[in-house]
């Protein structure tokens, strides 16, 4: 059954508009959206599907697949005050940033897995502010849905995420990675091709569920926003390693270290991209290498789980991996031969088993295309 017979079982009638927008991955480019940095997200092939339809009473009801397709229901006074609780606040600010003023009918199916570090929560936005954005004729730029969306997560939700998630879930281009520069929005699509030299980029789900509400985001996002205010600048995009290694003495240790880690990172986001235009794959499998070792050293967002899928992927041959996503649970990736896939696989389940941690999942994906309107 597809989200248009979905709503139209759940609410009575069929869907206005229907929607849909990716999770993503980030190949590199971690923590530093928030400090004005480049990053250089995928789309992948994991989508969350929207269907809506205006009401006249005020009223917003939503259905979730997942959710048991139990109905919630909310009015635009409670949304305006800021009320819901958990996932429904992700829709509810949504509806908030865009100043929606009409009751809606709201179905959602998602398919991104919850908690692992692959944007569920930008697929979710991206695809109902698409939906809005047609819906309603508001004619919003992709890069001004971006910024929406942001607000509704960071204003609205709670968490003082960058720009990044919502800019590659609705911009991104299939077979292409997406160079952002988080200061102005700008753009350049860098081609993404593993397959031609037998490479196959691994997601590891080690099910070590993360929430990004728990104040440890936060907290790592407030030492670099003191950083800069130290050195006097706007954010961390503007200060050189030379000058940081320079005046290390002004920080203390923990500042330095966040730090360090933005600075270094936003050079390996630039090196990658000359890697992969060079179709240099083991320079991008070391950069993956040192983006992870700076995320559990420097950033301390990692976690067991994480740090034994990259271990034990790179002791079975991989290229190169690393932790994706806010960090403290999630997914990693691996860079790795196409014939090493099962072996790979397996030793890290393996491992997994051994120290007691729940069994990791995996997929792989292409880079595929933003958001869009189905219908």
């Amino acid at each position: 059954m597809d989200i248009r017979e979905l709503f139209t079982k759940g609410f009575g009638y069929p869907p206005e508009v229907v929607a849909s927008a990716p999770g993503r991955v980030n190949l590199i480019g971690e923590h530093i959206d928030y400090s004005e940095g480049f990053v250089l997200p995928f789309a992948i092939d994991a989508v969350t599907k929207c269907a809506i339809a205006k009401r006249d009473d005020g009223k917003i009801r939503i259905i979730s697949a997942q959710k048991k397709n139990e109905i919630i229901e909310s009015n635009l006074e409670a949304i305006a005050a800021k009320e819901g609780s958990a996932w429904s606040r992700y829709i509810y600010g949504v509806i908030w940033a865009m100043e929606i003023d009409s009751g809606l009918d709201i179905y959602i199916d998602g398919k991104v897995p919850l908690g692992a570090g692959l944007s569920s929560s930008a697929a979710l936005e991206c695809s109902l502010a698409t939906a809005l954005n047609h819906l309603f004729h508001l004619e919003k730029t992709l890069p001004e849905l971006a910024r929406l969306t942001q607000r509704a997560e960071n204003e609205y939700v709670g968490v003082p995420c960058g720009i990044m998630d919502q800019s590659i879930s609705l911009m991104a281009r299939a077979g292409y990675g997406l160079l952002l520069d988080c200061q102005d929005l700008s753009t350049r699509h860098i081609k993404i091709d593993f397959a031609s030299r037998s490479l196959r980029l691994l997601i590891i789900d080690t099910q070590a569920h993360h929430a990004l509400t728990d104040g440890g985001y936060a907290k790592r996002r407030e030492s670099c926003e003191e950083v800069a205010k130290i050195f006097s600048i706007a954010s961390l995009r503007q200060l050189s390693m030379e000058s940081l290694l320079a005046h290390k003495t002004k920080l203390s240790d923990i500042q330095f270290k966040r730090a360090h880690h933005g600075v270094s990172e936003m050079l390996r986001v630039l090196d990658a991209v000359k890697a992969l235009e060079a179709e240099d794959f083991e320079a991008l499998g070391q950069l993956l290498n040192q983006s992870h070792n700076s995320l559990r050293d420097d950033y301390e967002v990692s976690c067991p789980e994480l740090d034994l899928a990259v271990d034990t992927a790179l002791r079975s041959g991989a290229l190169g991996a690393r932790m994706v996503g806010g960090g403290f649970g999630g997914s990693a990736i691996a860079l790795i031969n196409e014939s090493d896939a099962g072996a790979v696989s397996l030793a890290i389940e393996k491992a997994f088993a051994k120290n007691g941690f729940k069994a990791p999942r995996f997929f792989d994906s292409l880079p595929s295309d933003g958001a869009k309107v189905i219908s």
